[in-house]
C-alpha cells in the first residue's frame, strides 16, 4: 500500500462530498486507501459515504473524539506506507498525491512533507510555519507580524514557489512517513482540538526526522470547514491548545507565559474592535462582540491534567 488518506469529519457532509470526490478522481496508480472517520455528526456525512463512496474505510465513533483522537482511529489501521492527513474542506488537484509520494520515496530522511496549498481565490496559502514560540507569540500580539519582512512565525513573506525545511507543517494536508510514525507515536489525545499537529511536528524534529515543504502542486483548502462551527470557541481552543503545547514542551511557567501573552492578544482585540464599533458598523459591531466572548471564555482555556508525555 502506497498511501492511506486518512480524512475526520464533524458536520461538514457537502465539504467531505466534495473532497472524496476530488480524492478518488486524483489516485492515479497508487495503491491507496481512503478511511473517513466521522466523529458523530447528525447531518447525513456516514450516509453520504456509504452511498457515494462505497470504496473508502468508514469509521463510525458515537462521540466526538475530536481532532488528535479522530485521526488515530485511522492510523491504527492505516497500512500505507506513507499517510495523509486531509481536512474535509480541501480538494486534491492533478496527481498531487503521486508526485508526494514520488517525492517521500526519493528524500527517505523526511518524516513529514507539505505540499503547496492554496486558498479558495488561488492565492498561496501559508500552511507551513515556525514553531510558536514566545516570542513570536508576543510579536503576533504587538502585530509586528503583520509586517512581512518580521513574520518569522507564519512567513507570510515567503511565497512557497522553492523547497525549505520548516518547523511546522499544517495538518490541513501533512504527508507523513509511516516508518517515522512508528517511531515517534501517534497524535497527542490530550490536544482536542488545535496544536495537535504542531506538537506532532516537534515530536518528528526531536526525534531526527526532517520536515520540509515541498512546492508539490496542489490542494485547495477553503478554511471554514469544521472549525468555521465553533464560532469565538474557535479561538478558545486556539488558546487551550497552545498552551498546553508549551506546558508540555517547555513546562508549567512556559504554559503561563503562553496563556497571559494570549490572554493579552484577545483583551487588545476586544478593546480595539469594542472602540470601531462606537461607529455602528456592522463588521465593527460583530468583530468586538466575537472578541469580548473570547476573553469571557478564557478561564475555560487553561488545560486541564498533567503534562503529557513526549509519545502518545
Amino acid at each position: 500500500m502506497d498511501l492511506s488518506i486518512v480524512i475526520v469529519n464533524w458536520n461538514t457532509r457537502e465539504l467531505l462530498q466534495d473532497c472524496l470526490a476530488s480524492v478518488f478522481r486524483g489516485l492515479g496508480g497508487l495503491a491507496t486507501e481512503v478511511l473517513v472517520v466521522d466523529n458523530a455528526s447528525d447531518d447525513g456525512s456516514s450516509g453520504m459515504v456509504r452511498l457515494e463512496f462505497p470504496r473508502a474505510q468508514l469509521v463510525e465513533n458515537d462521540r466526538n473524539l475530536g481532532f488528535a483522537a479522530g485521526n488515530n482511529v485511522a492510523l491504527r489501521r492505516a497500512s500505507g506506507r506513507y499517510v495523509l492527513l486531509l481536512n474535509t474542506d480541501t480538494l486534491v488537484h492533478g496527481d498531487v498525491l503521486s508526485e508526494a509520494v514520488r517525492w517521500l520515496d526519493a528524500h527517505p530522511d523526511v518524516g513529514i512533507m507539505g505540499p503547496r496549498i492554496l486558498n479558495a481565490d488561488g492565492s498561496v496559502q501559508p500552511s507551513c510555519s515556525a514553531f510558536p514560540s514566545l516570542r513570536h507569540l508576543a510579536m503576533q500580539t504587538l502585530g509586528l507580524t503583520r509586517i512581512p519582512l518580521l513574520d518569522g512565525y507564519r512567513m507570510t513573506g515567503w511565497d512557497r514557489a522553492d523547497e525549505r525545511p520548516v518547523e511546522v507543517i499544517s495538518g490541513a494536508a501533512m504527508f507523513v512517513r509511516r516508518a517515522a510514525m512508528d517511531e515517534v507515536g501517534l497524535l497527542d489525545e490530550a490536544f482536542f482540538f488545535y496544536g495537535e499537529e504542531t506538537d506532532w511536528c516537534h515530536r518528528f524534529a526531536r526525534a531526527g526526522w526532517r520536515l520540509v515543504f515541498a512546492p508539490i502542486p496542489e490542494i485547495t483548502h477553503f478554511g471554514g470547514g469544521a472549525a468555521g462551527k465553533l464560532n469565538h470557541r474557535r479561538d478558545v481552543m486556539m488558546t487551550q491548545g497552545t498552551t498546553r503545547l508549551h506546558r508540555k514542551h517547555g513546562g508549567r511557567l512556559a504554559g503561563i507565559t503562553c496563556f497571559a501573552i494570549l490572554t493579552a492578544h484577545n483583551a487588545s482585540r476586544a478593546v480595539f474592535w469594542s472602540v470601531l464599533s462606537l461607529g455602528r458598523k456592522p463588521a465593527a459591531v460583530a468583530r468586538a462582540r466575537h472578541f469580548r466572548a473570547v476573553v469571557a471564555d478564557l478561564p475555560q482555556a487553561w488545560p486541564v491534567g498533567s503534562e503529557s508525555s513526549a509519545r502518545s
